[in-house]
């Protein structure tokens, strides 16, 4: 049973590296303009905490630690989404492409809102 908890931190870590990963391509595609580049710094960075705050919290020091850390990965989460949201506006002509990286964003925070109530109520 442990082997399957590990195999799920450890997919998780993947996804929300790969995550950062697709943010990072797509914000290279995108046109270089004063609107994009506050977007893509803002949107670069909470997308990037998502993955970096979930392998904090893996390595929490306690069950509160672990939570606290899981409530600032959701957090990044939804903010990855709003920025998402915004640089869509920005840019029309990514729509499809953006709508893949709304989707796993909000998907994302559903995952660690899961995680956390389990956490919390168990």
């Amino acid at each position: 049973m442990g082997n399957n908890k590990n195999q799920h931190v450890f997919d998780l870590e993947d996804r929300t590296t790969e995550f950062g990963r697709r943010v990072i391509r797509l914000c290279r595609a995108l046109p270089k303009n004063a609107i994009n580049d506050r977007l893509i710094r803002q949107v670069v960075g909470s997308a990037d905490s998502v993955g970096a705050n979930y392998r904090e919290a893996n390595d929490a020091l306690s069950r509160k630690d672990m939570i606290n850390r899981l409530r600032i990965v959701r957090k990044e989460a939804k903010e990855t989404k709003h920025h998402l949201e915004l640089i869509e506006e920005a840019n029309p002509e990514f729509k499809n492409r953006m709508q893949n990286l709304i989707n796993e964003s909000d998907e994302l925070k559903r995952i660690f809102s899961a995680i956390i109530d389990k956490l919390t109520n168990d």
